[in-house]
């Protein structure tokens, strides 16, 4: 079933649409606190993941580590995760316009006034969000690690 479908028949159900996006290269403890909080904000969470080509667009040609059929495995089967969509877009801005959620989320690096898609958001009285990070950890941070062999 296509994503629309999928997320039209949960809000038919009653259910609260939250939305967040990411690359989600190396998951992370971060990764699943920010996931769990972001679950916690509505009732079905949808995970835009970027492409392999929108990543090595945004972060280099060394990048993703782990392809997108992987990184959406992995995804799909953490607990607070009900749906993942890839896109290829440099920003889920599409995305999140097609899903049209309740809640927006992004990572408490990020400005509300710099959210892609906020605006529209609350332009229909959705609510945009940030989640403050517990963990100290990035996969850029992880792979830094790696590469200076400090292990």
């Amino acid at each position: 079933m296509d994503y629309k479908k999928i997320v039209t028949c949960e809000r038919e159900r009653g259910k609260k649409i939250v939305f967040t996006n990411g690359c989600f290269d190396i998951i992370h403890a971060g990764h699943v606190d920010y996931l769990e909080k972001a679950k916690a904000l509505g009732d079905f969470l949808v995970v835009g993941l970027n492409s392999d080509d929108s990543i090595r667009r945004i972060k280099g040609s060394c990048r993703p580590i782990n392809p997108q059929e992987y990184r959406k495995r992995v995804l799909e089967a953490l607990k607070p995760v009900d749906l993942v969509v890839i896109f290829e877009e440099d920003t889920p801005e599409r995305l999140i316009k097609e899903i049209r959620p309740d809640v927006l989320v992004k990572g408490g690096d990020w400005k509300i006034e710099n959210i892609v898609g906020a605006d529209f958001v609350m332009s229909y009285g959705g609510i945009v969000k940030t989640i403050e990070f517990v963990y100290d950890i990035s996969t850029t941070k992880i792979i830094e690690k790696i590469k200076r062999g400090n292990c």
